[in-house]
C-alpha cells in the first residue's frame, strides 16, 4: 500500500512540474513601477544638469539596475537553476572583461606610440 501512495505522490509531482510556475501579477506591476521610477531618476540626472563623471556613473547605475530587474523578473532568471543562470549571464560578463582588457591594451599602445614616435595619432 505504501508503494501505491509513493507512486501517486510521484505522479502528482510530475504533473506539478509540467504545469509551470505562476507568479502574482502584483510582482510584475511592482517591477514595472520600479522601472518607471529608475527611468525617472535617469532623466532627472539630465534635467538637473549634472555633468562629468558623476552624470555618466549615475546613468550607468540606473541602466544596470533596470537591466537587472528585467533579466531577473521578466526573463524569470530569479527562479531558474543556477547552472542556467550561469550559462546565460556568464558569457556576456566575460565579454565585458575582455573589452576592458582591450581598452587597457589600446591605452598602452597609444602611450607607447606617443612616447617613442612623438606624433599625435
Amino acid at each position: 500500500m505504501s508503494e501505491t501512495t509513493a507512486h501517486a505522490q510521484a505522479q502528482t509531482v510530475r504533473v506539478q512540474e509540467h504545469t509551470g510556475q505562476q507568479h502574482p501579477i502584483r510582482l510584475y506591476l511592482f517591477v514595472w513601477g520600479l522601472l518607471f521610477v529608475l527611468s525617472a531618476f535617469s532623466y532627472m540626472v539630465d534635467y538637473l544638469g549634472i555633468q562629468g563623471y558623476l552624470r555618466w556613473t549615475l546613468i550607468l547605475i540606473f541602466m544596470m539596475l533596470k537591466a537587472g530587474l528585467i533579466v531577473a523578473i521578466f526573463m524569470h532568471m530569479a527562479w531558474e537553476r543556477l547552472a542556467l543562470v550561469y550559462a546565460i549571464l556568464l558569457p556576456p560578463l566575460l565579454v565585458l572583461v575582455f573589452v576592458a582588457l582591450m581598452v587597457s591594451e589600446a591605452d598602452y599602445t597609444i602611450f607607447t606610440r606617443l612616447a617613442f614616435f612623438g606624433a599625435a595619432p
